[in-house]
């Protein structure tokens, strides 16, 4: 039997766990949208862990609202990879879309052109946020035989059907549908915006297949040329690459209705019933200083434009600061206290340069058990923080050794911490004004002669010049080290 922590990780102090558990016996645990609490995360096949998470439609720059699943699931996957080394994890890209199309008319190219390009820069972005690459990154355009072959399975079983070109999945013909969202019928309507047309059976029937004009991308199908429908693709997609029942899909709340509702549907139904994933999770939402993201409000923060002044750490440590589940709100403090945060681990280890980290240490038990319990990353955070203060009193060298080794390995499930401490505080805020490093160098050769000829008045000219412009100057016994404020 496994067992189970002596506290919870969910509030208190760090450190509660310690020497409670082994946490090779702990049952990682999820939060299961499904059914609505936690629950021990069993997977199928442990020599193959299944994750399907919802990616991008590129048709523009990415958002940050985009970038909070990115780098939760990555987490996610990260942590799944140390107990099951055999994890699958797909976040597709959908490369067909009405806005796609908008897009590409707009510039008088094909839409490969447009998906190509914001694809690309997706990636970028996303890796300079410390994301590490799916397995697979499927698109949609890539799956187009399977995504029909799907839906004629969905016709054939009396699931879907043909009306004036379209075909559309009946919802009706599912009994459970609306489970996951908790939704009556009424909500449902309401909720799913449907475009209410005379040939539907069902007002709440949603398009598996419709059909392209000549202006418009198209592909040969049983039913015309035309398109996929936005649902069906992931179903197809899933079923593709990690088969017909999964152990996780992930993806923002806003998503959990229509989008994974309909996916539950169609998938359960084309597989005769078979369950089509087994834990449902979803993140919460990001807000801007206390509001909505929105073009109308003029507040849509793009994550190609916030690297530009704000390093890829930084954002991350910010999307990871609450718990996944729950909102988080954007503001300008948050990001600074979240940069004085990254400044103190990176100080912790600065101070441990020369120090070998101990071989075979990972991080503490306490973290780990953080993490596994449906991803504490604010728990897991306040661990990793523990270890910083601890490096910063140890004084013998096995003790030294031992804490690197758990800071770096902390860090690297978190996807922090995986720059050098030199590299981290070499980097400009991005505010103008802000000298180079080279200006930075200059300048503190200058300072060191003057103090080697103790002109300590110059010395401290100096020192306050670099901190009007944005940086901090510390004498240690090391000489002078340096940091962007």
């Amino acid at each position: 039997m496994a067992v189970r922590p002596a506290a919870s990780t969910e509030g208190g102090g760090a450190g509660i766990l310690r020497a409670f558990f082994d946490p090779r016996t702990l049952i990682m645990q999820l939060h299961n949208t499904l059914s609505g609490t936690k629950e021990d995360f069993v997977p199928l096949d442990p020599n193959r862990v299944t994750m399907y998470v919802c990616g991008p439609t590129v048709y523009s720059y990415a958002h940050i609202g985009n970038a909070r699943p990115a780098v939760v699931f990555d987490v996610l996957a990260r942590v799944l990879r140390r107990r099951y080394p055999g994890v699958v994890y797909v976040r597709n890209i959908t490369d067909i879309d009405d806005k796609i199309n908008a897009a590409a008319a707009k510039e008088g190219v094909d839409i490969r052109v447009i998906t190509d390009r914001y694809a690309a820069i997706y990636f970028e972005d996303m890796a300079a946020l410390g994301v590490l690459p799916p397995d697979h990154a499927p698109r949609v355009t890539e799956h187009l035989p399977e995504t029909i072959a799907m839906i004629e399975r969905l016709v054939a079983s009396g699931h879907a059907y043909e009306a004036k070109g379209h075909v559309l999945f009946h919802t009706l013909s599912y009994g459970d549908y609306g489970k996951l969202s908790g939704r009556d019928e009424q909500a449902l309507m309401a909720g799913a915006r449907v475009e209410v047309a005379p040939y539907k059976k069902h007002a709440g029937d949603f398009v598996l297949w419709k059909p392209s004009t000549d202006e418009q991308p198209g592909w040969d199908s049983p039913w015309g040329r035309g398109r996929p429908g936005w649902h069906i693709e992931c179903s197809a997609m899933a079923e593709a690459l990690l088969g017909e029942t999964i152990d996780i899909h992930g993806g923002g709340h806003d998503l959990i209705f229509p989008h994974h509702e309909n996916e539950i549907a169609q998938s359960t139904c084309a597989h005769g019933g078979k369950v089509f994933a087994r834990y449902w999770l979803h993140n919460g939402f990001l807000n801007v200083d206390s509001q909505k993201m929105s073009k109308s409000i003029g507040n849509v923060l793009l994550v190609h434009e916030l690297l530009k002044r704000v390093p890829g750490e930084v954002i991350r440590l910010v999307l990871l600061t609450g718990h996944y589940r729950q909102p988080i709100d954007w503001t300008e403090e948050v990001v600074s206290e979240a940069r004085k945060k990254l400044d103190r681990l990176y100080g912790a280890l600065r101070e441990l340069a020369d120090v070998t980290p101990a071989p075979g240490v990972t991080a503490t038990d306490a973290f780990v058990a953080a993490l596994e319990d449906d991803l504490n990353t604010p728990m897991a955070l306040a661990e990793l923080f523990e270890l910083a203060r601890a490096a910063n009193k140890a004084t013998a060298a096995d003790d030294k050794a031992r804490i690197k080794a758990q800071m770096l390995d902390a860090g690297e499930l978190l996807g922090l911490l995986q720059q050098a401490p030199s590299a981290w505080f070499a980097q400009a805020p991005g505010s103008d004004g802000a000298p180079s490093t080279e200006e930075i160098e200059a300048l503190l050769a200058q300072r060191t002669d003057a103090r080697r000829n103790k002109q300590w008045a110059e010395s401290d000219r100096i020192r306050d010049e670099l901190k009007a412009r944005g940086v901090l100057v510390e004498d240690s016994k090391d000489g002078q080290r340096w940091r962007y404020a």
